[in-house]
């Protein structure tokens, strides 16, 4: 008989959490789709810079150095999912320094990054997580 914990894997859905927040937020391992991109790269780290700058401000600190401490704390994070996202495309996580490259660099970004799909199937970074983050 086999015991219970034998059973196989099911498949992951799109309610399963292949990748968790943190992950997604501070390691430059593994890939994200597009959505994770937008949601996380975009959404939540824009979010957390607003919030961030209204709080600073209402503890009294200056804008400009309120503006330096929030981005400050989202270089981390963003270099991570810009990581993740070349990494989808089958590409170095490297190419997040592309941004440093003014206006083209960007320009590069948002096209590959947000609106290009990543490497259909499995690459040298993982498994697609299209359709399932």
């Amino acid at each position: 008989m086999k015991p219970a914990s034998a059973r196989p894997a099911a498949p992951l859905s799109m309610f399963d959490d292949p990748m968790s927040p943190m992950q997604i937020l501070f390691s430059f391992r593994g890939r994200i789709p597009r959505k994770v991109f937008w949601l996380y790269g975009v959404g939540a780290l824009l979010l957390f810079s607003v919030i961030s700058m209204l709080l600073l401000g209402i503890a009294g600190v200056e804008q400009r150095k309120a503006e330096v401490i929030a981005n400050a704390l989202l270089i981390w994070p963003g270099l991570a999912i810009g990581a993740k996202r070349w990494h989808d495309r089958d590409r170095s996580g490297w190419w997040v320094l592309i941004n440093l490259v003014p206006v083209i660099g960007f320009l590069v970004t948002l096209v590959v990054s947000g609106l290009l799909r990543g490497t259909e199937g499995p690459n040298r970074f993982g498994d697609d997580l299209t359709g399932l983050i």
